[in-house]
Formats: C-alpha cells, structure tokens, sequence
C-alpha cells in the first residue's frame, strides 16, 4: 500500500506530526551544510562538577566588587585570566531540595516534585534549549559528555542535559569516544547507510501503527504516559532526518592526535577540554555539556582525605586540605581552557573565546548547603560584563543567569524555569 509518509504520521496525532526540515531550522540540502557563515557561530558549554567547593578559600570576599577585587586561593590558578571571566554570587535554585545532586537540576531549575504521583521530575536544561537553534546547522545537535564514575555528587541523569519532557539524555563517558564520534569515518557503504536509515524509519511507522491502536479509552496517566513515548519517537525521527542531511558529507579531519592511553581524572578532563575546543574548531557541534568527574579528579592528584562525599563534609586538616586541592585542580584546568579557546584562531581572526559563552559550577555551594552555588562566566560570546565579581541579591533565581546567557547568545527567550528576569549587572 503507498501512502504519503508526511500525511502518515501527522493523521496519527500532533504529538506525533513530522517534524519537517524547513521548521525544525535544518539546512535544505548538504552542501548548503558545508559553507561557512560569514561571521563565526556563537557557541555555549556547560562545565559542572558535584559536591560543591571549599566555601573558605574558593570565593572572592564579598565586599570586593567590580573588577578591583582579589582571586582566593581556589581560584589563584586563572589570576593570569582574571579579565577573561566573571564570578557571580548570590544564586540558588528556588527548588533545591537535594545536598547531594550538584548536577541533577543544575541547568533546569526544576522542582522535583512538580508532578502529583510523581517522586521525581525534571525539565528542560538550558544547553538543550540553546541547542534548538545554535544546533540547527552542525552534525551534533549537542555534545553531552560525562565520567564512568558513580560517585561523583551529581546526582539522577545520564549528563547534565534533559530534553524538553524533563527525561535524561546520555552522555559520552571517555575522551576515545568522542575523538571516535566526532572525526572516525563510517566505513560502510553509502547505499548501506541509507537502507539502515530506510529501515528505522519502517521500524517506527510500525510503532506509531501499533501505538495509534490503544490510543481511545486511556486513563489520563496512560495517555500521558502515551504521549512522552510518541515524542520519544519523534525525537528519534528528528535524529534520523538529520543523520540523512549529513549522509553524505564527510567529517572533519581532526585538528589534534586521537587520545590514546588517558588516565581517569585530571588527564581526562584536560584531553575532554580539548576535544571540546576541536569541535568547536571544526564547527561540529556549537553546544556543550560537562558533567566531570571528583572521585577520579581526587585519586588522580594524591588528594588525601577519603572518597569526594567525605571531603565535601571538610573540617580542618586532611578533609578539607583535599577539598582545597581539588579546587586548585580544577581551577588550573579551567585555566587551560580559556588559553586553549584565545588560542584557537576563528576564519575572520577572532578566536574560538570571542565567541563562546562558558559556564561553570554546581548546584551545591558546600557540604549540604545549596545556596550560592559557585558560578563562573566566561567568553565573549554573548557580550556578558568579564574581568568582574558580582555579589547579587541574596537568592537571586541561578536560572537569570542562565536567561542572560540565552538572550545574550541571540536566542531571545523569555524565560528559563523559574527566572524572574535578566541579570542586568552583566549585561554590558
């Protein structure tokens, strides 16, 4: 029987309507694909670690505003770029609930119990909603990456990204498989390729056949559940529209030697960091996510002082001299970062920093307390105020801060979970 597959799926519902190139923001043809913008695309990435930081030595004294004011020793490793960043204090997610889960709802700013009958839910993050537009035109709608480890004080979630139903999206776990993901060739045959594709799509038709049958007589828990498993479908859709515009365009050539032998922890977020900076060098993706690892980043740097949730609970001595090792860490990583992104030049000069917005930090402040969540800013890319330290209003929704980085990369929303406006301190 032929039929017209557009006509199909959206006659099956509007949960489950085709979403078609043209309105999803996909390029028409591949080769429109392959040109390059006249200016460099404007970039974002998200870096957040668990457990928090060490209150005493990691923020800057709160009477030290603007751009007079001096690095703690935490963060003593990027004085050589404090112009290049912005430390915000005063942000805490109205909703927080959980001492433990530094990653969970870090980008949402969700409440966990929004949902009656439901001990958890979760919302959209703010990577995943700058992906809809910033990722429209690149291979990789978004790169989520993430750490093996289990104890790393994130909490629920398979990265720190959510899709727009609140569920997790995975997350790539070793330097090896991102290299592999981003530049390895497929080597099968094109026409293989295609009848793979060919053969999902007549895999979900049948689904949304079968699903279609039990649509009437549902409870209303049903037919919600329902409804989540029908997008599920059409975001696996959307994936293989996708998957078929760039069929036929072949990946970058790598800009650095795939990783071979990396050591858990301070190696792998170093050569992590760097991957990151090679495909945004190749323009293969324009967002980022980095959920990282503290357990391995402790083991990795002789921090002694037991596993990263006894550390977290630091008093003077041991405990707390590995917390403020772990700080100095990560902050000498950072550091890196930000060279490695001035360093890297872009096709009209500027370089890959011009034009990224970067976020890093936690839900969690220290020990169990959830309020000032550490929260650093850096990049040019969406036109934020650097070189300075920002002391807001006590409990100033995080999610602000997150809409000011939106707005300002261009994605002109009005609001992100629970915000109640712009940071117009960072706003130049």
């Amino acid at each position: 029987m032929n039929f017209n597959r557009k006509h199909f799926l959206s006659g099956a519902g509007s949960l489950i309507a085709l979403p078609a190139l043209e309105s999803l923001g996909f390029v028409k043809n591949a080769s429109a694909a392959s040109k390059k913008a006249k200016k460099p695309p404007k970039r974002m990435a998200f870096l957040g670690f668990g457990y928090g930081v060490t209150q005493e030595t990691w923020y800057p004294n709160a009477k030290q505003t603007g751009s007079n004011y001096t690095l703690p020793k935490g963060l003593a490793a990027l004085k050589k770029n404090q112009k290049e960043f912005t430390i915000i204090q005063g942000c805490k997610h109205k909703y927080s609930r959980e001492p433990h889960w530094g990653s969970t709802f870090w980008l949402t700013g969700a409440n966990r119990y929004a949902v009656a009958g439901q001990k958890f839910s979760n919302t959209i993050s703010v990577d995943q909603v700058a992906a809809e537009q910033l990722g429209r035109d690149t291979r990789f709608t978004s790169i989520r990456l993430c750490s093996p480890e289990k104890i790393g004080g994130h909490g629920p979630g398979l990265s720190l990204s959510w899709d727009k139903n609140g569920k997790p999206k995975a997350g790539i776990d070793s330097p090896s498989k991102l290299f592999h993901k981003l530049f390895s060739a497929n080597d099968l045959p094109l026409e293989q390729r295609r009848a793979a594709i060919a053969e999902n799509r007549s895999v979900l038709d049948t689904v949304l056949m079968n699903a279609k049958r039990v649509q009437k007589g549902l409870t209303k828990s049903d037919h919600d559940k329902l409804e989540e498993y029908f997008q599920s479908i059409r975001d696996i859709e959307t994936q293989l529209n996708k998957n078929e515009e760039w069929l036929e365009i072949p990946k970058s050539k790598p800009p650095i030697a795939k990783p071979v032998n990396v050591q858990n922890g301070r190696e792998e977020i170093e050569v992590m960091y760097k991957l990151m900076v090679a495909a945004m060098q190749t323009d293969s993706s324009r967002v980022f996510t980095y959920r990282q690892p503290v357990g391995s980043l402790l083991k990795s740097i002789d921090a002694d002082g037991g596993n990263p949730h006894n550390i977290s609970h630091y008093r003077p001595g041991p405990k707390m001299e590995a917390s403020q090792m772990r700080d100095e860490a990560q902050s000498q990583l950072l550091s890196g970062l930000i060279d490695n992104l001035k360093a890297t030049k872009e096709a009209d000069g500027s370089s890959l920093y011009d034009n990224v917005t970067l976020a890093y930090g936690s839900n969690i402040r220290s020990i169990h307390f959830l309020d000032n969540c550490p929260t650093i800013l850096a990049g040019g890319g969406a036109n934020l105020k650097m070189g300075h330290h920002l002391v807001l209003k006590k409990d100033t929704p995080l999610n602000n801060v997150w809409l000011t980085m939106l707005n300002g990369t261009g994605i002109k929303t009005q609001s992100h979970g629970d915000s109640t406006g712009l940071v117009k301190e960072l706003i130049v």
